[in-house]
């Protein structure tokens, strides 16, 4: 729901002038700030399960969201207030994204571990089917500030889920944390240890290379697709929420395949998508029939699902049990700043090319990334005549 009501509200609060800049920094404000808690949180958070750090960055959610959507029901909300809500309400998003998959290699051993991110994939996509459409008709019958009340209060509940669970992960992950794996040394507390761990892997340092310019050049369109729809097609609420729906339908199809893909090669699977998303975006930024930008959405989103999966894998197998947490983390960090600088940037891409323009940019930029990861790959792999496939721990 979220993906709708932010960006719409940010419309409606915006000065007409300047629609693009504001929604740019509202996107940014609802992700980018987790960055800045893993380093000024590391201390307080460091050592806490999972499940724990999954449970308070819903709490946070829950209370930053709720006062957004009751101040802006009020009429007390102005532009500024709102971005800053929505920073409060990030601060641990990457504590609590980290929380959520070290929760999967606690609970599953090593070889259903994509299973078990391919089934949190699926339900996230699945929300992202319904629950733009449901914004988008909310939208129209009640505004943007409602939605965010109920976007609240679906924190709430995954909250108190959380708290239920967390006898249940005490209890089931405490033999498997005292097996082998558990003798593997632990990292330094600070984030230093989870970056020295991820410099020291074969494979990690390029995946999170790529991974964080794939979401850089991500980042623009969730600006520019509101303002697409809100300024090139004359759309409603509504209209952008069918654009996230089919692109939820593509991305659950997607996310199935994640456990087939795994069992190939990683930087081939990796980079055919990237180049994949970006081949399928290119539509959006022509001046095509709007069944057939729908479509290419949706088959981009189909191509895009099982990215986290596939990538969180390597993660959890790079990283003891002991580390997961914090190494997850530091990857939240990096890639935290990734999309939303992307949407900052978004703004001003607008301003100078258009909606449609700041599209078919994001496209091109992104196919240019797979094929220089084509060059760099092959320029690795045949001096030696070998095939460049990433290790496993």
């Amino acid at each position: 729901m979220s993906a709708v009501a932010i960006a719409w509200l940010a419309l409606k609060l915006a000065p007409p002038g300047s629609r693009g800049l504001w929604v740019g920094a509202a996107v940014a404000a609802y992700s980018l700030p987790g960055a800045a808690g893993v380093v000024v949180l590391r201390r307080w958070l460091h050592g806490r399960a999972g499940v724990r750090l999954a449970f308070i960055n819903a709490v946070l959610r829950t209370v930053a969201l709720g006062l957004v959507g009751c101040l802006a029901l009020a009429g007390l909300l102005d532009p500024l207030g709102y971005v800053c809500l929505l920073g409060v309400s990030s601060l641990l998003s990457a504590w609590g994204g980290a929380g959520k998959y070290t929760l999967i290699a606690q609970l599953l051993p090593p070889e259903q571990r994509v299973a078990g991110n391919t089934v949190f994939g699926v339900t996230d996509q699945a929300s992202l089917t319904i629950g733009p459409a449901l914004a988008g008709l909310l939208t129209a019958l009640t505004g943007p500030a409602v939605v965010i009340v109920a976007d609240a209060a679906s924190w709430a509940v995954l909250a108190i889920s959380y708290a239920r669970v967390a006898t249940l992960v005490r209890r089931t992950a405490a033999p498997a944390l005292s097996g082998p794996a558990s003798s593997e040394p632990a990292p330094a507390s600070s984030s230093a240890g989870a970056w020295a761990l991820i410099k020291s892997s074969p494979v990690l340092p390029g995946l999170l290379a790529l991974s964080f310019f794939f979401y850089l050049l991500y980042g623009p369109v969730e600006v520019a697709l509101p303002v697409h729809v809100a300024s090139d097609l004359h759309g409603s609420a509504m209209l952008l929420g069918i654009f996230w729906a089919v692109f939820g339908v593509g991305a659950i199809i997607g996310e199935l395949a994640a456990p087939f893909l795994r069992r190939l090669p990683v930087w081939p699977t990796m980079t055919g998508i990237v180049l994949g998303w970006g081949l399928a975006l290119v539509p959006l930024g022509l001046n095509v029939p709007l069944w057939a930008a729908l479509g290419a959405f949706c088959v981009g989103a189909l191509i895009w699902g099982p990215w986290m999966s596939l990538s969180m894998a390597v993660f959890q197998e790079a990283a003891p049990p002991a580390a997961l947490a914090q190494v997850l983390a530091a990857r939240g960090s990096l890639l935290i700043l990734a999309s939303p600088l992307g949407t900052a940037l978004g703004g001003p891409i607008i301003a100078a090319l258009g909606a449609r323009g700041t599209l078919l940019t994001s496209a091109l930029a992104t196919i240019g990334l797979g094929l220089i990861t084509i060059a760099v790959l092959a320029r690795v792999a045949y001096p030696n005549r070998s095939r460049v496939t990433p290790t496993r721990s």
